[in-house]
């Protein structure tokens, strides 16, 4: 027997899966998405080993550099897996505002997404500037740096395992739950919503994007990773468990990197923007 909520789940998919409107947001969706590899794969080929490191230095040409490029890979790697939470949105948004009530628009939606995710390169850029000039002040902290690099790979990939990244991870791969258990109306209501999406995509590919910037320093070979890490734990049957073994994997990596401090420089390839 199905419940109430089950019955209206399987209908609004049905309707969304019929509706042109949804349809031509999430074909516009992957478009910027494809736009935005585009854009990540000439800045790829584009750089060289540390010719935009930031030495330890914060200014705002620095920032501006590092969050443009960041920006654009995050537009490329997340808009795909966050497709169908938008366009889903975007099926409900227009059904609620021929009915009079008050949401923002879907292209809103998606800045809020995008915004946070910037926000979170922010803190990113700050923090990888910081341990720059603390190892310019303290040189022989540098030696410790491979072993920083284990630990970050270490403690994300035993991160993959917590209860914390499960439930977020629910939360990105079932989008019409969670709009059913989270959705309220208004303009503060639905740009909440999109920020509360939001935060569950950082706690479930924060830890990633860490790694992408401290073992990867952001080079293409690692954006593609990634990329597929996320595409597969979203989207994927049985995301949960490719979780938890992308985690092993890292946890691996990382007491490899913690015996051969030399992997260390061998994990990174051509910098984008790293401030790391």
């Amino acid at each position: 027997m199905q419940t109430h909520e089950q019955e209206i789940a399987i209908r609004l998919r049905a309707s969304t899966l019929r509706d042109s409107g949804t349809l031509v947001t999430g074909a516009a969706l992957i478009v910027i998405a494809g736009a935005a590899w585009y854009g990540v794969v000439l800045q790829g080929m584009g750089m060289q080993p540390g010719s935009t490191d930031t030495k330890g230095s914060v200014s705002l040409s620095g920032a501006s550099a590092f969050l443009g490029a960041w920006g654009v890979m995050m537009a490329a790697m997340m808009l795909p897996s966050a497709t169908p939470m938008i366009a889903l949105y975007d099926k409900l948004g227009r059904g609620l505002s021929q009915g009079g009530r008050h949401v923002v628009a879907t292209a809103v939606f998606a800045s809020v997404y995008l915004a946070i995710w910037l926000g979170f390169g922010l803190v990113v850029y700050i923090g990888g500037a910081a341990l720059n000039r603390l190892a310019d002040a303290i040189p022989i902290l540098s030696a410790w740096f491979p072993y920083g690099l284990a630990a970050v790979l270490i403690a994300a990939g035993a991160y993959q395992f917590t209860a914390l990244k499960q439930s977020c991870l629910r939360y990105c791969r079932t989008p019409l739950s969670f709009l059913m258990a989270r959705w309220e109306s208004g303009y503060a209501g639905t740009l909440k919503l999109a920020g509360t999406h939001a935060a569950y995509c950082i706690g479930c590919c924060g830890a990633l994007m860490v790694i992408l910037v401290a073992a990867g320093a952001m080079s293409l070979p690692w954006v593609l990773l990634i990329a597929a890490i996320v595409f597969v734990e979203k989207l994927v049957p049985r995301g949960d468990f490719a979780a938890r073994l992308v985690g092993a994997g890292f946890v691996v990596l990382g007491l490899a990197v913690a015996i051969d401090p030399d992997l260390a420089a061998m994990l990174r390839g051509t910098t984008m923007s790293s401030p790391m």
